[in-house]
């Protein structure tokens, strides 16, 4: 790594040391409350930047001496800086689509979607699929007046939408909910039945409802994915580069720097990967590769990709799903739903396939990030590394990872430790889901072992957080509230707050963790000589403002690779 830092870092620390100034900073942030994440410098005043990479973090007096005619000075005013956070868990392509779409994460009520939809329909084209997400029927402050499983009768939806096929995602991503038309396409009928891993959601007259979980989404997506196919090519690409544009955008208004991509396929890497060599990414990021298991044996042999673009892109870790989610009744458990009697939730990948993938990844030296959020699933997921792990005993520091890591039996939270696991957790997850986790998991179990955030940082684990955007709002600054209180605002209600993080784990969690988690420690993470110029200031002070104001927190600037990309007007 030691090649990507310039030789004219070393000259011009030098130089300084010495009262003389070879050639001045590109830009000077000076006089503000500098967190570094650095444990041996952790708190400054200034830093200087030359051709994107920090050159020296220290006082706005000894910052100074980097001033020339033509360094961009930044007065900081006291405000608080730190660096740029690294989205550890999100979905790039899928938040970009999600701006173009109907989005129902703030929607109240069921009404409130039918609304929304019938409002698109004026507007769409004959037979055009109309496209949402974000909806989440465990959150909404109206009953249903039917209902299955807390879910919607599609009647409605397919009355004011009677042309156009609806296609609307839960906001976990492990569910969708259909009109009659799309189902029509899609061939779904009373008789039709579930596939493997995934459930038809249906009445007890076996009528089918036009909910689908998990794997059963395919039926009314490969559907979609036939209409998408009468598109043009450059239709279609168009449509993905905005999404792309949107995405980054988004990230930079919001203080992101640097996003872990949680699956992205053949295709958007190679589009990446080109958008890296031409210097054309604003936000850096960390893809896994996400295929099937014959794709992956065809193809792993490329991988990794390291640093294309100056650090822009990197592909070196592999995707995988043990179960689904919580929400949707997919999360994988130990014992039964509290209110699904008799139901454990779904593995929705056969574990044999999971081993294959887990053999590539350690052959090709990928990492392996695999989703998990019952107890069950994480159980499994820990048994299967610790096995590839047992089978290899020469390759050591993996760093492979359990993508959200949600509901843990305890005996199981010291494995993350001991294998050396690091658990990817999302704090919004936690109180987002809040309402309703008791009601699937009862008292115990979720008092215990929901998101058990504090009982693995004091057990040793690694942990890394993210918002799994766009399953949630991409906001950094409402997931760390989230992993310092443990507190939603609507409705008002705490989490086991015992379990919370504190500030500094926190900041560190969207910091140099998810750096060390890509393998990036080494040029990102936090502010210290030769580390890239990813930094953000911000309105509050992180570390000690009060609770109340944390949520008030903007993002006045975001710089990357030294330059300003964001700055609120």
């Amino acid at each position: 790594m030691r090649s990507f830092y310039p030789l004219i870092c070393f000259v011009f620390v030098l130089a300084c040391q010495a009262n003389e100034i070879v050639e001045p900073a590109d830009m000077v942030l000076t006089n503000g409350k500098v967190f570094t994440s650095d444990s041996k410098n952790p708190r400054a005043e200034a830093v200087a930047i030359k051709n994107g990479i920090i050159l020296k973090v220290g006082t706005s007096k000894e910052i100074k001496g980097f001033i020339g005619q033509e360094t961009q000075v930044i007065d900081l005013k006291g405000k608080f800086v730190m660096p740029g956070f690294i989205e550890g868990h999100g979905h790039f392509s899928g938040l970009g689509k999600s701006l173009m779409n109907l989005n129902f994460m703030k929607a109240q009520n069921w009404q409130e979607i039918v609304n929304i939809v019938q409002e698109k329909v004026k507007t769409a084209q004959p037979g055009e699929w109309i496209i949402g997400r974000g909806w989440h029927q465990e959150k909404w402050n109206q009953p249903l007046e039917r209902q299955v499983l807390g879910y919607p009768y599609h009647d409605e939806l397919s009355a004011i939408s009677p042309n156009n096929p609806v296609l609307l995602t839960h906001a976990s991503g492990h569910s969708l909910f259909a009109n009659a038309k799309a189902m029509e396409l899609a061939g779904i009928s009373k008789e039709t039945p579930n596939p493997t891993g995934g459930e038809i959601v249906r009445d007890s007259r076996g009528e089918v409802v036009g909910a689908f979980e998990e794997t059963a989404m395919n039926l009314i997506k490969d559907a979609y994915e036939n209409w998408l196919s009468t598109l043009s090519e450059t239709q279609k690409l168009e449509e993905w580069y905005k999404q792309i544009q949107l995405a980054e955008q988004n990230c930079l208004e919001n203080g992101i720097t640097s996003f872990q991509d949680a699956g992205a396929n053949f295709e958007e890497i190679e589009r990446y990967k080109k958008l890296a060599e031409q210097g054309k990414l604003d936000v850096r990021l960390w893809s896994m590769i996400s295929a099937s298991q014959d794709n992956l044996a065809a193809q792993a042999k490329a991988f990794p990709l390291i640093g294309i673009g100056n650090n822009f892109f990197t592909v070196r870790a592999i995707k995988a799903y043990m179960d689904g989610a919580l929400g949707a009744f997919g999360a994988w458990l130990l014992a039964p739903y509290e209110d699904k009697p008799n139901f454990i939730g779904q593995n929705v990948t056969p574990i044999t396939e999971i081993k294959k993938v887990a053999n590539i990844a350690i052959q090709q030296d990928l990492q392996l990030c695999t989703h998990a959020i019952g107890d069950k699933g994480n159980r499994m997921v820990l048994d299967i590394y610790e096995q590839i792990f047992e089978e290899n005993p020469n390759k050591i520091g993996t760093r492979w990872r359990i993508e959200h890591a949600q509901h843990l039996d305890r005996a199981d939270i010291p494995r993350f430790k001991q294998l050396g696991v690091i658990a990817s957790i999302q704090g919004v997850h936690c109180t987002s889901d809040a309402p309703y986790v008791v009601k699937r998991l009862g008292e115990t179990r979720a008092k215990y072992g929901a998101y058990p955030w504090r009982s693995l940082i004091d057990a040793g684990a690694i942990v890394i957080n993210g918002t799994d955007a766009p399953v949630e709002d991409i906001s950094p600054i409402e997931c760390f509230y989230a992993s310092v209180t443990r507190k939603r605002t609507n409705p008002d209600m705490v989490f086991y707050p015992e379990q919370s993080m504190t500030r500094q784990e926190a900041i560190y969690a969207y910091t140099l963790t998810p750096a060390y988690a890509a393998f990036e420690e080494n040029i990102k993470g936090s502010l210290e000589m030769g580390k890239v110029a990813d930094i953000v200031v911000l309105s509050n002070n992180l570390e000690t403002c009060p609770e109340e104001d944390i949520l008030k927190t903007k993002v006045l600037m975001t710089i990357v690779n030294g330059k300003v990309k964001y700055e609120m007007k």
